[in-house]
């Protein structure tokens, strides 16, 4: 697009050197006013220097925000990924991936507040998140114009960056000067780790890198047992304590943290057309997928669990695309949304070593009933005569089959 066409702009700003160049780069090659967006998505880190940072950089204080949105991404985002127990190629528990469509959610709101007519972002050309980013914008206002940095600047190296940096007197931390061993992206789901150290898929990776989790050979001898209530599919209270979204996932993280918990190395297909190798740490994710799936054994009907399970590849790679607000993602969200009407109950699970199992679970609207598979006798409303002729009608086929077969000398 025309430089010029560009009158306000706003960033996805996280106060590090990569956003504040950007910013900088924004406001001389575009010469628009910037309004940066921080979110507190539970990242862990002090927000209050992105402000400093972004007023050192020339940004009015009316156009600085910062927002707390961790109530609203566990509340909003991630529990109802997680009553479709979403998992990407089967593994990834896509914390990157849902922040996405809240924080490009945010940017538009503002976009709207501020007058501004144009959105950045700073992710690459070779990942997944601008698609993400720009097809959430792209949903929620169609008209906006999006600048991805990334795909117009000639910055392409470390060093290029710094001389930016350091020709517009933008502060670098001492340990950034030269390249990073790898990169970082936190939030109260996870924290993911790719490049440098971890391009090489043949080789372990280095325990410095792990930051979420202690080493499951380093956690206590003895195991920990909690229970989970949920209701409606959603979790409600650890250990029998009610808490908030935000606060029972940071009470999740904790007890994975000290367990051990919630370590995946995994080589992924991003959508872009590139495998990707990435470590991930999600604690009280993987403790949550466990526990969510112990309450639908007993509350679920066979039908609809399993037809979950066909629809869950589908909706964690909507999601993993960026495809958040698509009306299939819509479409699916209300049928996984339908099954969890009496997914309420209470799971006790084991914690040890980087391990986590169901022990037991319990709930008011159980559909298991003792009296039908003990093996003790007993009044059952079950006659097990009747299964002969329900396996000789599920072998009706089966037996033509056969005798075809026979016909024919196969």
């Amino acid at each position: 697009m025309a430089k010029g066409d560009v009158k306000k702009v706003v960033l996805a700003y996280s106060g590090g050197l990569d956003t504040s160049i950007i910013l900088k780069w924004l406001q001389t090659t575009y010469g628009c006013e910037v309004v940066t967006f921080t979110a507190d998505l539970g990242q862990g880190e002090e927000l209050e220097p992105a402000r400093q940072k972004a007023l050192l950089l020339g940004i009015k204080p009316e156009n600085i925000f910062i927002e707390d949105l961790r109530e609203e991404f566990v509340r909003d985002y991630v529990f109802p990924m997680f009553r479709a127990n979403a998992q990407y190629e089967g593994l990834y528990l896509l914390g990157t991936s849902i922040a996405r469509p809240l924080i490009a959610k945010k940017q538009i709101e503002i976009a709207e507040k501020t007058g501004a007519d144009a959105v950045a972002h700073g992710a690459t050309g070779k990942g997944n998140d601008q698609v993400r980013f720009e097809l959430t914008y792209y949903a929620l206002k169609p008209d906006v114009k999006v600048i991805a940095p990334w795909r117009e600047w000639d910055l392409t190296s470390r060093t290029k960056l710094i001389e930016f940096a350091e020709q517009h007197q933008i502060p670098i931390a001492k340990d950034r000067r030269g390249e990073a061993p790898f990169s970082t992206d936190a939030n109260l789901l996870h924290t993911s780790s790719e490049g440098k150290v971890l391009e090489d898929p043949a080789q372990e990776v280095p325990d410095y890198v792990y930051s979420r989790t202690v080493d499951p050979e380093q956690a206590p001898d003895r195991p920990t047992y909690i229970t989970i209530d949920f209701e409606r599919g959603d979790p409600v209270a650890v250990d029998g304590q009610k808490l908030s979204p935000a606060a029972l996932l940071a009470r999740l993280n904790e007890l994975g943290r000290a367990n051990g918990i919630g370590r995946l190395d995994l080589v992924e297909n991003r959508f872009v057309g590139m495998k990707s190798r990435g470590m991930y740490e999600t604690p009280g994710g993987t403790i949550l997928l466990a526990a969510h799936r112990g309450i639908e054994q007993i509350t679920l009907d066979r039908g609809a669990a399993h037809l979950k399970d066909e629809l869950m590849p589908r909706y964690a790679e909507l999601i993993y695309n960026g495809f958040w607000f698509a009306p299939e993602r819509e479409m699916l969200q209300a049928a996984i949304d339908k099954s969890q009407e009496f997914v309420t109950g209470r799971v006790r699970l084991k914690l040890y070593k980087g391990n986590v199992a169901v022990v037991g679970r319990e709930s008011p609207y159980s559909l298991y009933d003792q009296d039908l598979v003990t093996f003790e006798e007993g009044a059952v409303a079950y006659d097990q005569r009747d299964a002969a002729g329900f396996i000789r009608l599920n072998a009706l086929r089966l037996r033509t089959l056969g005798q075809r077969r026979r016909k024919l000398g196969l």
